[in-house]
């Protein structure tokens, strides 16, 4: 029986202590023979050998590609939710090169003697299994809630989960006799027995109970790997290639791993007999017509969507379905839950074009662009239907150092373009997050702690490369398509995907970074004062505003944020002190630090946001009494928990209203508001939208169709309308302040 699987090679070196240099020398030479895997049998007990653990961490550092796993481990001296961690951690810092090969036990007096308990056979084989359920369910790094399992020998009581291993990392059991191979179909993903320890039938045997068992579960026998230890089969390598490919023809075996500490053994059977075994079984494979293994597990094509033509992904795009291991991490974004059917990662524009192809042939489906996936207002996710997620696309490079002129990939965060421009003493006003993705916020505007002084982000844009809704590679700047390039700064996400923006940056040093929080008695008279103080302030200054519903018996506590762009103490000082008289200080931090430091203030990790959230934005000119006394009532009515106010005018006054999509440009503050109740948070959102003129779409989450009329002006909306019929008049890209093309 032959299962389709890819044939693999790999050493089996003794750990010995007596020379600890040797394992680690024998691990490189394996490497550099070509072989794909290096392993270590795991007895704690035993003196003459290295630490297991100790050693396969050492190995993976001094290695580059190689794989490493334990031929196997003993799980009795090895609990379970600490080999969890520890497998997760050695696949993370080997760049996801690690197998996890487990055993159930054996040798129980030295177990004894080590402080392990002693089991009878049934009873390891019970304890193996929980052991695995306990290392899979600590590896769901998707699910916040503490792991719980209840074994009989090895169970979680709320452990937190994490952290998640770089790749799926296959479990392969060293199974003989029964219940192991039993256990061995129904959940591991690989069988590794020793042939020197087989009888004639036990191969066929083995093979045939761990089928059953399978099938029995619900599984494809051909997902399940054999692997095999082997000695020296043959001296003559022509020969030993022949035994192995009969042990694959006849057996099903894919791996074989070859007990040796003779780096002569080692160089040949990575340089002569793998290759000689891989020609004779593609050759014996092409004349029976044999299928291959399928390349996902029975459990996860059960996962498929409907509707989505999943065989038909172009080769070479990086798809994680629904079934997948990465899927947990990539199918929500920082604050909304999702449940898409098909996640496409491009590494490059034409990957980007082929994966717009795939979801123009799937019309009747969502289509999501992510970057960053910390969007509130973008729809970077859905239920069912396919996302574009560009973080692969995440470069950083200068290209001309007199001009400041950088290009960046939208898949970047901007806590990295930070750090990146900082290296050279520059700076691009970027938001106040810096987990945001660059691609939503460079199409969208870019209200950022340097806005009233150097403009919005997307007003240092000097050119873009993207990726049309027809699949066409173009670029931009005001030269070329210059109705593309100036929709892409303010409604970007109608007209196409920005795969690479070039920035203008500009130099900035040492800044003032201000934290400052006040008792504040009398809310309405407070923002008043705020906006008043920062339109009167120079544009060195911007500081934002953030306020919540007061907490019943406690001081109302409102805070301000931001930067004077100065490292002159007395400088910050100055523009500072207008705010200190606007109420009592309870809490200030004041500190001169570079933009990076300010910026660093993200987890790049996955992203697992739950349910939809509930935002409204607005812009205004001025902090009127009149919108002070209703945002005072909406924070009072504690359906509110987030309001903020962020400081715009200054340069971004100075771009004509007309010069890039983003219209608005007399506002001088943006306002948020979050709440947990759509339906109230509109209630008390529409009072305060009486003030406002103009809406920032980054923040605003509803669906509402009047939205789009609010975030541009008639002038404004007609010319995009023109823009989307010329380069997307079948509006593929619909689900992100979707602009009905002129003529629909």
């Amino acid at each position: 029986m032959d299962y389709g699987q890819a044939l693999e090679f790999g050493a089996f070196i003794t750990p010995t202590a007596a020379d600890p240099d040797v394992p680690v020398l024998l691990s490189q030479a394996a490497e550099a023979s070509g072989l794909d895997l290096v392993t270590f049998q795991d007895h704690p007990y035993q003196p003459a050998f290295l630490d297991t653990w100790t050693l396969m961490s050492f190995v993976a550092a001094r290695t580059e590609s190689i794989r490493i796993a334990p031929n196997v481990l003993n799980v009795p001296l090895r609990p379970p939710a600490v080999v969890a961690r520890a497998a997760a951690s050695l696949d993370l810092l080997s760049g996801g090169r690690f197998a996890l090969g487990l055993g159930a036990g054996g040798f129980w007096d030295a177990i004894e003697a080590m402080g392990g308990g002693r089991l009878t056979p049934g009873q390891a084989v019970t304890a193996l299994g929980e052991a695995i359920e306990v290392i899979r369910e600590l590896w769901r790094t998707d699910d916040r809630r503490g792991a719980f399992t209840d074994g009989a020998y090895h169970r979680v009581h709320g452990a937190k989960r994490g952290p998640r291993p770089a790749h799926d990392v296959p479990i392969w059991i060293g199974a003989y006799k029964p219940r192991m191979l039993a256990l061995t179909g129904r959940t591991a993903d690989g069988w590794l027995p020793s042939l020197g320890y087989m009888k004639p039938g036990d191969l066929a045997a083995g093979n045939t109970a761990i089928d059953d068992a399978a099938e029995a579960a619900g599984r494809d026998p051909r997902e399940i790997r054999r692997l095999l230890n082997v000695g020296q089969l043959a001296t003559d390598p022509a020969e030993f290639a022949e035994r192995l490919a009969s042990l694959t023809l006849e057996h099903g075996f894919s791996t074989f791993i070859v007990a040796a500490d003779d780096p002569g053994l080692l160089r040949s059977f990575g340089e002569d007999i793998a290759p000689r075994t891989r020609e004779l079984v593609a050759e014996e494979r092409g004349d029976r017509g044999t299928v291959p293994a399928p390349a996902r597990s029975s459990v996860a094509l059960a996962a498929r969507r409907e509707g989505i033509a999943y065989d038909d992904v172009p080769a070479g795009l990086h798809a994680i379905e629904p079934g997948d291991f990465e899927y947990g991490d990539v199918r929500a974004t920082y604050m909304r839950g999702g449940a898409p059917g098909l996640v496409l990662q491009p590494e490059s524009a034409q990957q980007v074009a082929d994966a717009v192809g795939f979801a123009r042939r799937h019309p009747e489906l969502a289509l999501s662009v992510r970057s960053g996936g910390h969007g509130i207002s973008g729809r970077s996710t859905n239920d069912g239907g396919v996302v574009i997620d560009l973080r692969r696309l995440n470069a950083i490079d200068v290209l001309d150092e007199d001009r400041r002129l950088v290009r960046v990939e939208p898949g970047a965060r901007w806590m990295q373009v930070a750090a990146a421009l900082g290296e050279h003493g520059w700076a691009l006003s970027s938001g106040d997050y810096g987990g945001v993705g660059v691609g939503g916020l460079a199409t969208a505007g870019g209200i950022g702690f340097l806005a009233r002084e150097h403009g919005l982000t997307i007003d240092r844009l000097r050119a873009a490369e993207v990726v049309l809704a027809d699949g066409t590679i173009v670029r931009t700047d005001t030269d070329h398509h210059p109705d593309l390039f100036w929709a892409i700064r303010g409604a970007g996400a109608n007209v196409g995907i920005v795969t690479a923006f070039e920035f203008e940056v500009e130099e900035v040093g040492e800044v003032g970074w201000a934290q400052l929080a006040f008792q504040v008695d009398d809310v309405a008279a407070f923002l008043e004062g705020y906006g008043r103080v920062v339109e009167e302030a120079p544009r060195d200054l911007t500081m934002f505003l953030l306020a919540g519903a007061p907490r019943p018996g406690q001081p109302h506590v409102v805070q301000l944020y931001g930067v004077v762009d100065s490292d002159d103490a007395d400088t910050i000082i100055a523009r500072l002190q207008p705010f200190a008289e606007l109420a009592p200080l309870v809490q200030q931090s004041v500190q001169l630090a570079t933009y990076p430091q300010i910026m660093a203030n993200a987890d790049l990790g996955p992203q697992h946001g739950a349910g939809e959230p509930h935002s409204r934005s607005g812009l205004i000119e001025h902090v009127t009494p009149a919108f002070a006394q209703a945002a005072a009532r909406m924070l009072e009515s504690g359906v509110v928990p987030f309001f903020q106010l962020r400081a715009v005018g200054g340069a971004v006054s100075d771009v004509a209203d007309d010069a890039t999509a983003y219209a608005h440009r007399s506002a001088n503050f943006s306002v948020v508001a979050l709440g947990s109740h759509p339906d109230r948070l509109d209630a008390q959102w529409r009072e305060l939208a009486q003030h406002t003129a103009g809406m920032y779409l980054s923040f605003d989450s509803s669906l509402r169709p009047e939205r789009i009329a609010e975030a541009f002006p008639p002038a404004t909306l007609e010319r995009l309308r023109a823009i989307k019929a010329a380069y997307d008049p079948s509006c593929v890209f619909r689900d992100n302040f979707a602009i009905e093309p002129a003529g629909a």
